[in-house]
């Protein structure tokens, strides 16, 4: 292998997984009586850590907390993570592809552990809409645009059939 091979900018994914996976229903089996739609918050992070020269652990973190009143339905929270290889990438560069591919690489997994979860709970799925990582990642980046691009994460929530 040449010497132009062995600098070649590498990106790939090693693994991906579930970190940690909660769920609770505080007020069960009281909330599967409750007749109003529920309000829901999703609450969305993530962060990259070294594992090793080249090789990176992203966590992406998902919590949904669906409410009626004052009194809880559910509250779930999933950290999906991925190792991933990225290789001879600057600097500059690698805080992008940690901060925007590896959770866009994540998010369908977490979107689907999530929504799972709150369907075998009993309830009606919780439906992720996409998040645009580079908005939130530029939005960070530029504390003007900050209050513009803030993370707006929509759901589709039926509500509660019995």
């Amino acid at each position: 292998m040449s010497e132009a091979q062995n600098n070649q900018p590498v990106f790939s994914i090693e693994k991906v997984y579930v970190k940690d996976l909660s769920l609770e229903i505080p007020n069960a089996p009281q909330v599967f009586l409750e007749r109003e739609a529920p309000t829901v918050d999703i609450q969305l992070h993530h962060n990259s850590s070294g594992v090793e020269d080249g090789v990176f652990e992203t966590v992406l973190t998902v919590t949904v907390t669906a409410k009626v009143k004052d009194k809880t339905l559910f509250l779930v929270e999933a950290a999906q993570a991925g190792i991933f290889v990225a290789r001879n990438i600057p600097a500059a560069e690698l805080e992008a592809v940690l901060a925007i591919a590896c959770p866009n690489i994540l998010f369908p997994y977490v979107r689907e552990a999530i929504s799972d979860v709150v369907v075998r709970a009993g309830f009606p799925p919780v439906i992720l809409s996409p998040v645009n990582f580079e908005a939130i990642y530029q939005a960070q980046r530029d504390p003007q645009a900050a209050a513009a691009a803030a993370p707006a994460v929509q759901i589709i929530t039926p509500t509660i059939s019995h």
